[in-house]
């Protein structure tokens, strides 16, 4: 890796936020999105299969057109894609629908999004990168404002299987950020979302056909605050906006800000679903959850603050046309 001037370095950074803040909203709409298909009969189960698979198709030609036949590169980093595509994609997905059939849904979320704080302590204990006093702050202020966010003050049971469920899903939360922030891979950003998404396919489908998780689905249009939209409409925008848009500028964003900071910047995913929830659901949110939001958000800009120039990855993408750019477009 060449080096870089300090103006390259502020776009990367500030490229990398942009990237970073698509890829939180795009997952935050997954929630609200997904809500129409299920209150018309179908299982959790189906609807993530249908979303991760359709981004895999998606996602296959420009992903052939960047590997520009190295499938060598896919084959060297084949224990990297599957450990992604089991943790950071199907290992996610069916932790979080089982912790749900025990806890709330709030508090499966909460658990989940402790991941940046794993992540932290990884970074820490693995490359020596020790939190500054303003990440540490960031950390503690966001993590305020998710128990606002997410309503978890009302008296929630907590179950210890849904809560082991919980943690497995942020285990998986965690692998997500630190492999797509790994820059010594050599697979572009796109490349890795693919391989993820087509493991996670697989796995998933394995999943149904043996029963392990239900899989159930409906032609009845979803609904949505009054109005509706055909199921394939709804199917479509979990699959290409919610998980091939998601992924392919989660792992870009990674790649320009390290595993820590897009960790803490993916926790603005709580905040979009909130927005959508109100969009979408007409669910509106209380003065606290507000709050929350506002926390949440300012929790993020302190680690924003405190993360050390020298932690942060220089992120020169791979040769090759832009990788991201070409799964957006």
């Amino acid at each position: 890796m060449g080096t870089m001037t300090p103006d390259a370095r502020t776009g990367t950074v500030a490229t990398g936020l942009a990237f970073a803040l698509v890829s939180a909203t795009a997952f935050g709409l997954a929630g609200p999105l997904a809500r129409g298909l299920l209150d018309e009969g179908w299982s959790a189960g189906a609807a993530v299969l249908v979303r991760v698979g359709i981004a895999a198709v998606v996602l296959a030609v420009p992903t052939a057109v960047v590997l520009r036949g190295r499938w060598g590169l896919l084959a060297a980093n084949a224990r990297l894609v599957t450990l992604y595509g089991l943790a950071a994609v199907a290992g996610i997905q069916l932790a979080f629908f089982y912790a749900v059939t025990y806890l709330d849904v709030g508090v499966a979320l909460l658990i989940e999004y402790t991941a940046p704080v794993a992540v932290v302590l990884w970074m820490w204990l693995r490359h020596a990168q020790r939190p500054g006093r303003l990440t540490l702050l960031g950390a503690v202020v966001a993590a305020a404002g998710l128990v606002l966010v997410l309503d978890v003050l009302s008296g929630a049971s907590l179950d210890p299987v849904g809560v082991l469920w919980a943690l497995a899903a942020m285990l998986g939360l965690a692998v997500y950020f630190v492999v797509s922030a790994d820059v010594e891979n050599g697979l572009p950003p796109i490349v890795l979302a693919e391989g993820g998404l087509v493991v996670g396919t697989t796995v998933l489908g394995l999943a149904g056909l043996v029963g392990l998780v239900p899989m159930t689905a409906s032609t009845a249009p979803a609904s949505y605050a009054g109005s509706s939209l055909p199921w394939w409409v709804a199917a479509l925008g979990l699959g290409v906006v919610c998980a091939a848009l998601a992924y392919a500028t989660g792992v870009a964003a990674g790649r320009r800000l390290g595993s820590r900071l897009a960790s803490f910047v993916g926790l603005s995913e709580v905040v979009a679903a909130l927005v959508f929830s109100v969009l979408l659901l007409a669910e509106l949110p209380g003065p606290l959850q507000l709050l929350g939001g506002v926390l949440v958000l300012v929790g993020v800009l302190l680690v924003r603050a405190g993360e050390p120039a020298a932690a942060q990855p220089l992120a020169e993408v791979p040769p090759g046309p832009p990788v991201v750019e070409d799964a957006r477009r």
